[in-house]
Parts: C-alpha cells; sequence; structure tokens
C-alpha cells in the first residue's frame, strides 16, 4: 500500500469516527440514535479490520470507493444502513437465453458498489 493510499483509508477512517460521533437518528429518537450510532462504529471496525491485509490495489480502490459510497449515501438518505436494491426473479435479460445461471451472474454484475461487503459480513 502505497502512503498516499494509506492515508487515504486513514482520512475514511477518521471521517467515518466523526460522522458516527456527530450523527442524528432522523427519528429524532434517543434511542434510535445510539442503535445507529453503535453500528456506524462496528460496520466500520469489522469492515477495516476484514480488509486490513489487502494488497492488491485494484481491490483496495474497490473498497476505498465503497466507503466513500456508503459515507455519501447515508449522509444523504439520513440512514445508516445499506440501501437494498430490488429486482425482479428474472427481471434482467442476457444477450442470449434466460437460464437461471445467467440471471445470477447478471444479478452479481448489477450489485451497485456500496454493497459489495454488505453480504459478505452479515
Amino acid at each position: 500500500m502505497t502512503t498516499a493510499t494509506r492515508q487515504e483509508v486513514l482520512g475514511l477512517y477518521r471521517s467515518i469516527f466523526r460522522l458516527a460521533r456527530k450523527w442524528q437518528a432522523a427519528s429524532g429518537q434517543m434511542e434510535d440514535t445510539i442503535e445507529e450510532k453503535q453500528y456506524i462504529l462496528n460496520e466500520a471496525r469489522t469492515l477495516f479490520q476484514k480488509n486490513k491485509n489487502l494488497t492488491d490495489p485494484e481491490l483496495i480502490k474497490q473498497c476505498i470507493d465503497e466507503c466513500t459510497a456508503r459515507i455519501e449515501i447515508g449522509l444523504h438518505y439520513q440512514i445508516p444502513y445499506p440501501r437494498p436494491i430490488h429486482l425482479p426473479p428474472m427481471g434482467l435479460t442476457p444477450l442470449r437465453g434466460r437460464g437461471l445461471r445467467s440471471q445470477e451472474k447478471l444479478r452479481k454484475l448489477s450489485k451497485p458498489v456500496y454493497l459489495k461487503s454488505h453480504d459478505e459480513i452479515s
């Protein structure tokens, strides 16, 4: 990992903790705020610990992009949880055929960047 990448990752980690410290739940309830702050901190710790040994620059870049996207989405929608995607079971049309394997492959390719790690840890 280069020093620039390391600084970027550490900056994201610090910004997540700052975000958690200032977070207010959209409902305004103190219990919800505490629960959402705890979720933000646990999610950040879990994902950063899981990815701390990555050495491939492309994978590191993907993780940085995912982290940035999740921060922006959380701030925009005022929810710390990843937004689900809704695709009908056979809703993606492959170039040829409508087999289940091709649907699964298309579904995997169509997954947004902010949900890449969510399925792995949940």
